[in-house]
């Protein structure tokens, strides 16, 4: 997997850095609507980290989320057979574009469907949390110092706090959501699931509630890394996270205990 993670490191520094606070005029482009960007950075970094991998793993198939808006069927192939590697090249595109040191870069290794190996990589401090499957998930930093993550034991929800990306809902559920957040300590949305995904894996906060299309490039990873720092994930619905599912709310929970609370709190959202 260390393949993965020197193509990340390297997309990052030699795309995505260099543009930020330093996109020009025509660099930054709306694909849906006035919040959903893409810049050249993204488009970039995708394609140096297929290329990358397509010289030190040709096994793997790179799939990233650009690629994704260009060709939707290439979503189905994500949970296809053999060696996946699914890229988001700037998360929190939206926060990157606007000047605003709160973006990463998401990679994420499937094999049959089945996450392998999720980084959730930050290119300004060089740092990233990085699990395989089956053993811890841990955060590593530029000099190779490391540390085993484990999620936080808050189990009062009035000091719990939480991520959902309320606008990505329709009017009804967004009022929903904002009504159901109201019994926790704090709930917002960082724009960037890399750094929800690392403060919850880092024990920093207690749960990540998805919007209702859980893209794998945002959701994989995290969940892998949550999971292996003691966390739980399931849909709403009580289904396991399936990275080929394309509709449906995500919960992701310090505990089940805390699991359970949200469900049933945020039992609106369901479809």
């Amino acid at each position: 997997m260390d393949q993965v993670l020197q193509a990340v490191r390297a997309a990052g520094k030699a795309a995505v850095l260099p543009r930020f606070r330093a996109l020009g005029a025509g660099e930054v482009v709306q694909k849906t609507d006035f919040a959903d960007l893409v810049t050249v950075a993204d488009t970039e970094a995708e394609a140096m980290i297929g290329a990358a991998l397509a010289q030190s793993w040709p096994e793997a198939r790179v799939l990233g989320e650009e690629a994704v808006a260009a060709d939707p069927a290439l979503r189905d192939a994500m949970a296809g057979p053999g060696w996946q590697v699914i890229v988001d090249p700037v998360d929190g595109t939206w926060n990157f574009a606007k000047g605003l040191a709160n973006f990463g870069m998401i990679a994420v290794a499937v094999r049959d469907g089945a996450a392998q190996y999720g980084l959730l990589y930050d290119p300004l401090l060089d740092d990233w949390v990085e699990v395989t499957a089956g053993g811890p998930a841990r955060f590593v930093q530029a000099d190779g110092r490391a540390q085993v993550l484990t999620v936080s034991r808050v189990s009062d929800a009035a000091q719990m706090c939480g991520f959902i990306p309320v606008g990505l809902f329709g009017p009804e559920r967004k009022r929903a959501a904002v009504l159901a957040g109201l019994s926790y300590g704090r709930v917002t949305s960082l724009r960037c699931s890399c750094h929800e995904y690392r403060l919850m894996a880092q024990g920093h906060v207690e749960f990540v509630i998805s919007g209702p299309h859980p893209h794998p490039w945002d959701h994989a990873a995290g969940v892998l890394a949550v999971q292996a720092a003691g966390g739980v994930a399931r849909f709403l619905d009580g289904a396991a996270y399936d990275l080929a599912r394309r509709k449906g709310v995500l919960v992701v929970a310090n505990s089940e205990a805390t699991w359970e609370r949200l469900a049933r709190d945020y039992a609106a959202l369901a479809d």
